[in-house]
């Protein structure tokens, strides 16, 4: 019950995804990255035995085709799945089984797929197509935070949404943005909140992980800037 955009931008390497369901704590369950590799999404009634599975098909070096095979031989629901999986090269794999719940359906456009189940219908997945490939001056995590946008405000799911993830990755093996908004009335504005008041800070927390004496204090960063301590805080 989730609809998702996963993404690569060619010009800074980054690779992500982001998404909202009508369930609570979706982050943690339906989507991953292999750095420098791939992106993947296994929903629809998703299991994250095979959101594992996606990742080490992935990481042994199988492409996006192979790994959706081996998915399928080795799930005997299947046909309950909605998978979509993109690699940096541009190939890519998806499956919308005919018993994920109705409307289900990707569409794969330049650089990444929008996926999702439960919509009140395919326009969902056409705004979320256009607001990614209309924003190609914009960081990843931008562009797709704003794809989700446009398909909550084309529609979203019949059930509404709880709760927002969005992860992305550069040339490092760990995110630059990882954040998650796990249960909420409105999770995809509560996430607008959260990064809008982050996107400064993701060169700092480059910087502190890979050299954590090159950097001040968040806090003392922050008042230098003005900038609040939290987004709530304002």
């Amino acid at each position: 019950m989730t609809f998702t955009i996963i993404g690569h931008c060619r010009r800074t390497g980054k690779l992500g995804f982001c998404q909202a369901t009508s369930s609570v704590a979706v982050g943690g369950r339906c989507a991953d990255v292999v750095p420098g590799r791939a992106v993947f999404s296994v929903q629809a009634t998703g299991d994250s035995r095979q959101k594992d599975e996606a990742r080490q098909l992935l990481e042994a070096g199988h492409s996006p085709v192979q790994a959706l095979e081996a998915l399928r031989k080795s799930d005997p629901y299947f046909q309950n799945r909605q998978i979509a999986i993109l690699d940096i090269n541009g190939n890519v794999a998806v499956n919308t089984g005919d018993r994920a719940r109705p409307w289900a359906g990707e569409i794969v456009g330049n650089n990444h797929i929008s996926t999702g189940n439960v919509l009140v219908n395919k326009g969902v997945v056409l705004a979320m197509t256009k607001a990614f490939e209309s924003s190609e001056d914009q960081e990843l995590e931008e562009r797709l935070l704003r794809a989700v946008e446009a398909g909550r405000d084309a529609g979203g799911q019949e059930e509404g949404q709880t709760s927002c993830a969005l992860l992305v990755y550069e040339q490092h093996t760990f995110p630059i943005v990882n954040l998650r908004v796990d249960v909420a009335l409105e999770p995809i504005a509560e996430m607008r909140k959260i990064l809008d008041w982050f996107k400064p800070l993701i060169p700092y927390y480059v910087r502190r992980t890979l050299d954590p004496t090159s950097v001040e204090p968040k806090k003392a960063v922050l008042e230098k800037w003005g900038y609040p301590l939290n987004p709530y805080s304002v």
